[in-house]
């Protein structure tokens, strides 16, 4: 923590020893960047000290003064890198002058009108066609049909069908204007195809020149350690090995020095995507850093990745004593509501440890089929719905499918200055669509692009001050759809209410002793009697 507060000195501008950070740096880094400190003991005289690094590169550099250095720099002007990619920015303007031709534009559009008549062409003589055979088939229903005229029927068939071949011959011959456009999509095609080859070459070869070295001194390029870690694909996500961990650690293990504490945190505006906060402390990713440090640190890692530094926050994986049964709430033949405690998994996670799912079991010992019909984030606490017969977990699988059930959570939430929350407003809906952040699962990421969609109401209920003067204001949110994590991103990202759940352990901005949301309300009508069901918990809050 003193080796953070000297950093972040630095950064606000303080005159600081071991730092020369001018105006240019700090606007860039105002704008967002992670940045860790690395506390170590010299190996000879074992004194300590800290070591400072940043993700990435500030100012197109990545060798700021007072920070580790990349552990390979790329960004030489004359080198390998930036030669092929100047090569690879070449292509790309070659495809964008190609793509902006405006002739070929205007042959796209006169193309698109060629096929659409065309197609309409075909149809057209179709439903000919389609009359026709009407016509013959009510002739053929008269018993005074003559065989000349059976013939002539038949042959008119036989004409229409041959007639339709020879249609869609004429129309499918490609006109001087279709060989031309085609051509010129070809040299598009291969001008990308060549593109996403020389990428992919310069990808690996970048990955290759990263010789991360471990605390024993042995070392491994990047593509060595993923091709034996257990991740999802064998190639590094791009930009792997220029995180904060990555350069601590190697300047350490390259310079005598011994590993002992390290820590990254947030400084400046969060991205538009993702949710971090200023000054908070994050754990290492898991897409990017997390197979780097299981090589670099190996019996020296820490059992749980997860767990940041600074008693700043909470985390998912920190689970209270597992209880020995659960609150029944409501019960019936065939359902059964029960009150699941915040550090309670829904279901046995990889560990096969204790969770809602194991209690059920425990306590309904007779139930048939999978009993839960919807899951609770693990710090989320309140009503969890289950089954007790196989045909009664697929009713309610189906009611939740068909959004028949209607939940509300209560959430203590601490909202951010600029937060709609401040301004009075008391009620809306926010929307916001949610994708998984792959590279760090299990967080999700705003994504308007590709995103779910994802719909809540909310509405202020209460409102309070905690012994330090933050603002926390209970809410009722009322989710119209199910994503992961839709209520925590929903609170905390700037897009929605920009008021993050209190101690929630991956997007809050206020520690707590758990995460302050609660299922409280489950409305829905009874799969078999069609008796409307409220069932209410309050939460302990």
């Amino acid at each position: 923590m003193a080796a953070a507060s000297h950093l972040q000195a630095a950064l606000r501008g303080e005159a600081t020893e071991g730092y020369a950070i001018d105006d240019a740096f700090r606007q860039e880094t105002a704008q967002g960047k992670m940045f860790g400190v690395l506390v170590v003991a010299d190996e000879s005289t074992g004194a300590i000290g800290y070591l400072a690094a940043y993700s990435g590169q500030i100012g197109g550099r990545s060798d700021q003064e007072g920070f580790v250095p990349a552990v390979f720099d790329y960004l030489q002007p004359d080198g390998y890198f930036k030669q092929h990619e100047a090569e690879i920015s070449r292509i790309n303007q070659s495809i964008e002058r190609l793509e902006s031709n405006e002739r070929m534009k205007a042959a796209q559009d006169i193309i698109r009108q060629l096929e659409k008549t065309r197609r309409q062409t075909i149809e057209n003589y179709r439903q000919e066609m389609k009359a026709a055979k009407a016509r013959r088939d009510e002739r053929r229903k008269n018993a005074d049909l003559t065989p000349e005229e059976t013939q002539r029927l038949t042959r008119e068939s036989q004409f229409m069908k041959a007639e339709l071949h020879r249609l869609k011959m004429s129309v499918s011959k490609e006109t001087a204007l279709e060989r031309e456009y085609n051509a010129f999509q070809d040299d598009i095609d291969q001008l990308r195809r060549l593109r996403r080859q020389l990428s992919d070459h310069l990808q690996r070869w970048l990955f290759s020149q990263f010789n991360m070295r471990d605390k024993d001194g042995q070392e491994a390029d990047l593509l060595t350690i993923w091709a034996h870690a257990d991740t999802p694909t064998d190639i590094p996500p791009a930009g792997s090995g220029e995180c904060c961990e990555p350069k601590l650690l190697q300047y350490a293990f390259t310079h005598g020095l011994r590993p002992l504490q390290m820590a990254m945190f947030w400084w400046g505006e969060s991205p538009k995507d993702i949710i971090r906060h200023h000054l908070h402390f994050y754990p290492a990713c898991n897409g990017k850093c997390k197979p780097i440090l299981r090589f670099m640190l190996g019996d020296l890692l820490p059992a749980d990745l997860n767990l940041p530094i600074s008693s700043d926050s909470t985390n998912d994986s920190a689970a209270t004593a597992a209880p020995q049964t659960l609150e029944t709430v409501y019960s019936d033949s065939s359902i059964i509501a029960v009150n699941k405690p915040a550090g309670l998994l829904s279901v046995p996670g990889k560990g096969q440890c204790v969770s809602a799912l194991t209690l059920l079991r425990r306590m309904l010992p007779h139930a048939e089929g999978p009993l839960l019909a919807h899951r609770l984030d693990m710090s989320t606490s309140g009503l969890l719905l289950a089954a007790q017969t196989e045909s009664m977990y697929h009713a309610l699988q189906d009611l939740f499918l068909r959004h028949r059930i209607h939940k509300t959570y209560i959430a203590l939430v601490c909202p951010h200055a600029d937060s709609p929350l401040l301004d009075g407003r008391q009620q809306g809906t926010i929307s916001l669509p949610l994708s998984l952040d792959f590279l760090d699962r299990p967080r999700q990421r705003v994504d308007h692009r590709h995103g779910k969609p994802a719909v809540t109401d909310y509405e202020v209920i209460g409102r309070q001050t905690d012994a330090d003067g933050h603002t926390i204001l209970r809410l009722a949110l009322r989710p119209q759809t199910g994503r992961t994590h839709q209520l925590r991103m929903h609170c905390a990202h700037a897009e929605g209410l920009h008021a993050p759940i209190v101690g929630d352990p991956l997007y809050g901005n206020l520690a707590a002793p758990r995460m302050y949301l609660h299922a409280a309300r489950l409305v829905f009508d009874h799969p078999t009697t069609g008796r409307k069901i409220e069932i209410e918990c309050s939460p302990d809050f």
